[in-house]
């Protein structure tokens, strides 16, 4: 059973909640982390979230999202939900947005996240368990901008603002 970290407004851990009972309408404050790994060419790891997914199914969205368990580091539970979602190798794991938090709703379930956003790489190619991931793709940085602002909807609403921030915070390309 996977069990979600519940945090306060500063962060600090308060306990753990099962998955299963975390995400709803009322979803309480917990720990997750974004990633958008890059291939070595530089281009950056797309996924379309799965259909079945209880939260925002079948929107397109950065690498990998997830929750890191209790007493595992980000880079850890990243390197965990990489291998899992998309059988990928994970390194150069480095922070880009530290203190990024959001809260989002989608069809009655809300997101309420404190969320810090990294940058690395993968090597591997992707094979995509189904319950997860739908689809993915490789894109530079300009492709897969010019696909949110076509596309808005189709993508998560974190994965929009989390690109925005961290083209303004100069951490694009990655070379």
């Amino acid at each position: 059973m996977e069990l979600i970290v519940l945090v306060d407004d500063d962060g600090a851990a308060l306990g753990t909640m099962p998955k299963s009972q975390v995400h709803h309408g009322e979803t309480p404050l917990h720990r997750a982390f974004s990633a958008y790994l890059f291939d070595d060419a530089g281009r950056l790891l797309i996924t379309r979230r799965a259909a079945g997914k209880a939260t925002f199914p079948g929107m397109w969205t950065n690498t990998v999202c997830g929750h890191p368990g209790p007493d595992e580091d980000d880079a850890a539970a990243i390197a965990r939900r990489a291998g899992f979602e998309l059988g990928l190798e994970v390194s150069d794991v480095r922070p880009a947005l530290p203190g990024y938090r959001y809260r989002a709703e989608f069809r009655g379930v809300v997101e309420n996240e404190i969320c810090p956003v990294y940058l690395g790489r993968f090597t591997g190619t992707p094979e995509p368990e189904p319950s997860e991931v739908g689809e993915w793709q490789l894109l530079d940085w300009a492709a897969f901008r010019e696909r949110q602002e076509t596309e808005g909807d189709a993508w998560s609403p974190w994965c929009r603002e989390q690109a925005r921030l961290i083209e303004d915070a100069g951490l694009v390309p990655l070379g």
